[in-house]
């Protein structure tokens, strides 16, 4: 079948759609399927021996160390049941350092003398597992010939079955380290900088006069927005297939400038797509709140409720799992890739960040007179504080090759990492700028001029969707994250700065009491000193104006534009030092991230430019001249019959013929020098090499899609996939 064949066979496929089968029963009702194959609290209590439960709880509620003679009997308890739930197997889930999921799956059956099946899971298996350590990213680590890496169970992230047609999975999250006991993962790191910033925010609270204050977490709200694509549409786009983005496309006539997508009424079928998405979350205890359209035209937001950090970022990548088995059901692709279209917004991942315990609840709430509310402006000064010093370690955090598609554009916040206070906030600081803050811009109401209205209340500030890390009324959004990485490496990275922060207020306040300075001057001090020294990096305005790259820059703010200019960060005497401070990272393991940052990015870019080389040659140069040819025969045939043709559509074909196949020769000829080398000369090459050979290549294709007759044109166009579903 030949390229354009396949495209119009994609079309006709979409338009003859049939849905799946209803998952929901008539007598299912959502709330009671909510965690129902969670091996939760509520399951551990009623299955557990009082006394275990109570010491397991004591590890997940107060952070305290994990009994290790508890595991025979919660190991017993999850095997019985997960098989009622239809078990056959367990798995230790782990994170590795390619930012996917990983799992090893081992059947709960053992056979016995007499020829039948035992099923057994000991509470030594429940606790560490060893698969193989060989193929993953490790920067250094390990040899590639040492293979020997060790899961270990995270008690505070629940158990659950998974469920799949052919059977179902016992899951069970875990870290995973070195035989050494280096971190291969994001668990590890993520649950290493929370209870280092627990530590120091205890201590804090302390001297605001809380009693035993236990176990003080960070947590987090990841906004997770995706594209959907009819899977037709998608498997006749090798790019889209290989790399997650469209490495070619022209334009629609009609792209997002209306802003008629956002927040508009779901489409049907992904309506359906999204509540039997909804209801395999639930089932999973995954809090979903919210869904809408998106900027993009086919571009889509769910939202959930705030969890423990380290559950979140186990969430975060169970719901994509979930998102995209759940699309192939409904005949549809789901794309996490950061820009999977030119010319319309991308998809990032918003990572609402707090800290507190269930008993003080988030300590980022201002109240009703944040001037008054010193404890809340401790907490506040430190991330001020933390991103202030930190800054580069956050773009770090957020870097890869797939993310440089969109930050810094005008649909995602600059690279420039700065802060917003919002008018509030911002006022109360330039008070304690000044000397003490007496006042706090209050909430208002609004009256629309309809009677039949309520008054409606109005928050103190507005946001600023321009910013990288605003305040949002209860918490910090850090909207650079991409829709694509794991929530983990943000939140390792805001929960190790706020220990910083907080250990340095801790010992500030700490000493000057002590040395008879009373504690409320203390503090008015101490925050006076911060918004001195760190408030160059609070910014209320447009984060998308040149004028405030020049202002960043007189403040002294890094801009690092490209993932190549963030990754050094990770490796500065002052980032290492940090993490070993706070034995987050030892410095083999912060080396490790770097040159993994640098592979990472080679291969992303090395497979697209792969990519664009074999569709050109094999797609779009064969059918633009094929119409070139067809154009020549037309010409031919009418000058043989005396008749002037026009030659301007055939010198347009030929003139981009001629730029794309010396686009293709240069993108060739840079692919052959890419050769073997160190990460750092991999990466630069792939930056400065072969993005700008394979945007040559894109330009001259572009221009032909726009020209070449449609019957001929090999791929699905931008208008198709976008607006066909």
């Amino acid at each position: 079948m030949s390229g354009n064949a396949v495209r119009l066979q994609a079309i006709k496929d979409v338009e003859a759609y049939v849905p799946p089968a209803v998952s929901f029963v008539d007598d299912e009702k959502p709330g009671e399927i909510f965690g129902q194959n969670v091996f939760s609290k509520t399951v551990m209590q009623k299955r557990l021996p009082k006394s275990v439960y109570k010491s397991v709880i004591a590890t997940i509620e107060k952070g305290k160390p994990l009994d290790p003679m508890v595991a025979d009997a919660v190991a017993s308890a999850m095997k019985d049941w997960a098989l009622e739930k239809g078990a056959t197997h367990y798995a230790h889930v782990f994170y590795p350092l390619t930012g996917l999921t990983a799992e090893k799956h081992d059947s709960f059956f053992d056979p016995v003398g007499d020829g039948s099946a035992l099923a057994e899971f000991a509470g030594k298996t429940l606790v560490q597992g060893e698969p193989d350590a060989s193929s993953f990213p490790n920067g250094g680590l390990r040899n590639t010939f040492e293979a020997r890496g060790y899961t270990g169970w995270d008690v505070t992230s629940p158990a659950y079955v998974l469920e799949n047609p052919n059977g179902n999975t016992l899951c069970i999250p875990t870290v995973f380290v070195s035989m050494t006991g280096d971190a291969l993962d994001h668990k590890t790191p993520l649950l290493r900088s929370q209870q280092a910033m627990g530590v120091h925010a205890e201590r804090i609270l302390t001297l605001f006069g809380h009693d035993d204050v236990e176990n003080i977490v960070s947590f987090c709200g990841p906004e997770q927005e995706y594209f959907l694509v009819d899977r037709h549409f998608f498997l006749a786009r090798p790019d889209l297939l290989n790399s997650g983005r469209t490495l070619f496309g022209a334009k629609p006539p009609k792209g997002q400038e209306f802003d008629d997508h956002y927040f508009g009424a779901i489409p049907e079928r992904v309506l359906g797509f999204m509540m039997d998405t909804e209801r395999e979350l639930f089932k999973l205890g995954i809090p979903a709140k919210t869904r809408h359209n998106e900027v993009a035209p086919g571009q889509f937001e769910i939202a959930p409720m705030f969890e423990r950090g380290n559950i979140a970022a186990d969430h975060q990548q169970l719901l994509m799992t979930t998102l995209k088995t759940i699309a192939k059901k409904h005949g549809m692709a789901c794309l996490f890739h950061e820009k999977p279209f030119d010319g319309v917004n991308g998809s990032g991942k918003h990572v609402n960040f707090s800290l507190g315990n269930s008993d003080l609840g988030s300590l980022l709430v201002p109240g009703d007179n944040p001037h008054d509310n010193a404890q809340f402006l401790v907490f506040c000064a430190a991330v001020i504080r933390g991103v202030h010093k930190y800054g580069g370690l956050l773009r770090a955090s957020v870097a890869s090759a797939t993310n440089d598609h969109r930050l810094g554009a005008n649909e995602a916040p600059p690279a420039i990492i700065s802060v917003f206070l919002g008018d509030q906030l911002a006022g109360v600081f330039e008070q304690i700028a000044k000397g003490a803050a007496t006042s706090s811009k209050g909430k208002g109401t609004m009256k629309i001029g309809v009677d039949t209205l309520p008054v409606l209340p109005t928050d103190p500030g507005d946001r600023n969707r321009t910013s990288p890390f605003a305040f949002t009324g209860n918490r910090f959004e850090f909207r650079a994250p991409g829709s694509m990485q794991t929530v983990s490496g943000p939140i390792v990275t805001i929960n190790t700065i706020m220990a910083e922060s907080l250990d340095y207020i801790a010992t500030e306040l700490e000493t000057a009491v002590a040395n008879g300075t009373d504690f409320d001057t203390a503090v008015q001090n101490l925050l006076t000193e911060i918004i001195t020294n760190h408030g160059d990096v609070v910014f209320n305005g447009d984060g998308y104006s040149e004028n405030w790259q020049n202002e960043a820059a007189a403040r002294g703010l890094p801009n690092l534009r490209t993932t190549l200019d963030a990754l050094p960060e990770l490796i500065t005497e002052s980032a290492v030092e940090l993490f070993g401070k706070y034995q987050v990272f030892n410095h083999r393991e912060m080396h490790s991230r770097y040159e993994i940052g640098l592979e990472q990015y080679a291969l992303t870019i090395g497979v697209e430019a792969r990519l664009t080389l074999e569709l050109g040659q094999t797609s779009i140069l064969p059918a633009a001249i094929r119409y070139q040819t067809e154009l020549a025969q037309n010409v031919a045939a009418l000058k043989a019959a005396g008749v002037d043709a026009d030659l301007s559509a055939l010198e347009a074909v030929s003139a981009l013929l001629t730029n794309l196949r010396v686009a293709l020769a240069e993108l060739k000829s840079a692919l052959t020098a890419q050769g073997e080398s160190e990460a750092l000369a991999e990466a630069t090459h792939a930056k400065d090499a072969l993005l700008p050979a394979m945007a040559a290549v894109r330009a001259a294709a572009d221009s032909l899609e726009d020209i070449v007759a449609d019957d001929l044109w090999p791929l699905p166009t931008y208008q198709e996939m976008l607006y066909v579903l």
